[in-house]
């Protein structure tokens, strides 16, 4: 199982703005080990974000996004929201984490 993401979200003037840092080594499939052999590919594919059950953001990422991505992006919402991202991998891994907007 992958390393808990860090999910921060702050609510101001009716528009929360959420901070995920995910930890995945996302890996291009282009870059060789010691041994000389290539390393798969190894990288989120996904992320969906809801708050209260409802989805907030959705989204797609490939192999050239760097190891651990850093997301960014506000919507409308209040203090209390319940935030859950979840990301999945190209190889069937899944993630979900929790936070409150404060």
């Amino acid at each position: 199982m992958a390393d808990p993401m860090r999910v921060r979200a702050a609510e101001s003037g009716g528009t929360v703005d959420v901070k995920i840092l995910m930890k995945h080594d996302m890996e291009s499939g282009q870059r060789k080990d010691a041994a000389g052999k290539t390393i798969p590919q190894w990288f989120i594919s996904t992320i969906n974000v809801t708050a209260n059950g409802k989805k907030v953001f959705a989204g797609e990422f490939g192999p050239a996004v760097s190891k651990d991505p850093f997301l960014n992006f506000k919507y409308k919402g209040a203090k209390g929201d319940k935030i859950a991202v979840t990301w999945n991998d190209n190889k069937g891994d899944k993630r979900t984490d929790e936070a409150t907007v404060s």
